[in-house]
């Protein structure tokens, strides 16, 4: 413990006082921790009130993570001795717990403004400390100003600042603090080409046809019904992606979630038509709700959400009886300070995520539909994020991630209206990757449409490129460098990032991680994304996105760990390592389409893994007989 006269001298160096015959005044003296330029499309709107809330969440290093992360790639990787043998959230918080100096330091400084162990809130592990303060306390202590800012295209508002900074002997202990220089918008990764109207209408269905037809594959070997051109059902995908025939367990320790945002909420009732249109056998069953930070459950039809309903009917129909969850996460869209919004409750899915580490039985396989551009998110709090995304995946769980549908940005391959411009102040013409879909840890689908051939989804463009945060994991090396190769010499030159920023390099050189010459790639694979029949406050119709995508290949994941659960093996958990190593082989390659966007055509399907639809789509068939094939533990 530190002496009582450090921290008095700890309080006279926050309070900008310099105490005579102590510290001088630069021992202790601010200096940035993070800036920012201006984030393009925003612009400040006015002062919040001084008693304005901010939850504000600090985090504190993580120094062994690098231990972490070489543990995840070991009991991830099928031809390693320690292939699914998961650690315990006990083991995993044990090696993401700050050194002590660390959580001493940060108690000093906050305690320097009469904060103390009762108003705060820590991560089982420590390395997050959460506490609620007007804005008028944060400013001091972040030595900043935060203004309401608007974003002009969407009227959203964010109570944010573009700089924040901390005591320079303070900088070695905190990783990152936010809310402050993040402006994402984190939104749902769905197509407006099939979004509900405001008067709840869906696009419609298409008459049924009174024969039924079916198209085969010659590359596949499966039969489709012909009717799956137009609409796509559960039989259509257990038919595409061979898993017709297929019974999972409801009692072998198996489970599969669903994670909720924005209030969207999943309606039991339209789960029930959904299931009595699609999924007969699963009649009156349902899903487990829980709430984090006091999410709602609103069941009333009028609040029915497309995007909820549309991952759980999908998700939860491909793999029943598999019990599933429904993650409700409080967090209303952006703070608007016009209708008096006391708090700024804008980042929900971190809320989801400090929940799910300190869950002990998360599920198994889990589907995210949000995220938002990459740019939006500051690199300090990307990291961190995905730091929580590696622990999960440690433990056994197979995270995914919608790709997005904006193509290699904004969907417009128009360069006189595209909008793809970079967030550092140069407003140059860049390619926008997404987070959290490029993180390395977890596993990002992208979009596909059609039976015969199945190709890159066409209504929208499947999200996909490269990350300008994150390196290549090694995993990637063979594949994304075979695409890499095969591109013209200068095509899009300057425009994507097939080798990582300086300051990237850098840190990796610092902290021992292994280099990498090009950013991460996504997405990894690929599933159907468009005309999908959902039920919606009673009504049905068709809606479409990488948001299809990715419920529907984890209903296909929480099959293939019922198949290795039955097999005495333990979950697949981490995907991607065997993904690329081993489970290409059980994945169909999707060869056509493109991904448009920032006034290009953007990247074509090709053979083997591209960053339109990855690895290529599932063929559970195959894919079971890898994943329970003798030696794999």
């Amino acid at each position: 413990m530190r002496s009582l006269l450090q921290v008095v001298l700890l309080a006279f160096c926050f309070s900008g006082l310099s105490p005579v015959g102590a510290a001088t005044f630069k021992d202790c003296a601010y200096s940035p921790k993070e800036t920012v330029s201006s984030p393009r499309g925003w612009v400040k709107h006015s002062q919040p009130a001084p008693d304005h809330k901010i939850v504000l969440r600090i985090g504190l290093p993580q120094p062994n993570f690098h231990v972490l992360e070489k543990q995840l790639y070991e009991v991830s990787d099928p031809d390693h001795e320690r292939y699914g043998q998961h650690l315990s959230k006990e083991e995993v918080d044990a090696l993401v717990t700050p050194h002590p100096e660390s959580i001493e330091s940060v108690n000093d400084w906050l305690a320097t403004f009469g904060i103390m162990e009762e108003d705060i809130i820590r991560s089982p592990a420590k390395d997050w400390v959460t506490l609620k303060v007007p804005v008028s306390l944060v400013e001091k202590m972040l030595d900043t100003t935060y203004h309401v800012w608007k974003h002009e295209g969407s009227g959203d508002h964010l109570v944010r600042t573009t700089s924040y900074s901390l005591p320079s002997s303070l900088h070695d202990h905190i990783d990152v603090i936010q809310p402050t220089t993040m402006f994402s918008r984190f939104k749902e990764q769905k197509s407006s080409i099939f979004r509900p109207s405001k008067d709840g209408g869906l696009a419609p269905v298409p008459a049924a046809s009174s024969t039924t037809l079916k198209i085969s594959n010659a590359e596949t070997g499966v039969t489709v019904d012909a009717s799956c051109n137009q609409v796509i059902t559960v039989s259509c995908l257990q038919q595409l992606y061979n898993a017709v025939g297929y019974v999972p367990s409801a009692n072998i320790g198996n489970s599969i979630g669903i994670t909720g945002y924005l209030e969207q909420f999943a309606n039991f009732q339209d789960l029930q038509s959904f299931f009595i249109d699609q999924v007969p056998t699963a009649i009156n069953s349902t899903f487990k709700v829980i709430s984090v930070d006091g999410g709602e459950n609103n069941q009333t039809a009028a609040e029915a959400g497309d995007e909820a309903n549309l991952d759980v009917q999908f998700a939860f129909g491909i793999s029943h009886p598999v019990p599933a969850t429904f993650f409700t996460t409080a967090g209303s869209p952006p703070f608007n300070p016009d209708i008096g919004t006391p708090d700024d409750t804008n980042e929900p899915y971190t809320e989801w995520l400090d929940f799910i580490l300190s869950h002990p039985n998360p599920p198994l396989a889990i589907s995210t539909s949000y995220g938002d551009d990459e740019q939006t998110v500051p690199e300090s709090f990307a990291i961190r994020a995905c730091a929580g995304f590696a622990q999960l995946g440690a433990r056994g769980v197979s995270l995914m991630f919608s790709s997005g549908d904006g193509g290699v940005g904004d969907g417009d391959s128009d360069p006189a209206t595209q909008e793809c411009f970079t967030n550092d102040g140069r407003n140059a013409t860049r390619f926008i990757p997404g987070f959290p879909a490029s993180c390395p840890f977890v596993t990002a689908v992208g979009g596909t449409t059609g039976i015969n051939p199945e190709t890159a989804v066409t209504r929208f463009f499947s999200g996909g490129g490269f990350s300008n945060y994150f390196s290549r994991p090694s995993y990637q090396d063979k594949a994304v460098q075979g695409f890499l190769d095969s591109l013209p010499k200068g095509l899009y030159k300057g425009l994507f990032n097939p080798s990582v920023p300086y300051p990237i390099l850098l840190r990796i050189v610092l902290t021992g991680r292994a280099l990498h010459s090009n950013g991460r790639a996504f997405p990894d694979v690929a599933a159907q994304g468009d005309l999908f029949k959902i039920f919606v406050g009673g009504r049905t119709g068709l809606i479409g996105g990488t948001s299809a995508s990715s419920p529907a290949f984890t209903g296909f994941v929480s099959l293939l760990n019922d198949a290795r659960l039955k097999a005495k093996l333990p979950p697949l958990g981490f995907l991607n390592p065997f993904l690329y190593s081993k489970g290409f082989a059980g994945l169909n390659d999707i060869t056509i389409g493109h991904n448009s966007g920032c006034g290009t055509p953007g990247f074509n399907a090709t053979k083997g893994w591209d960053p339109v639809t990855g690895l290529g789509t599932p063929n559970f068939g195959k894919l079971k007989a890898l994943v329970t094939a003798r030696g794999q533990n």
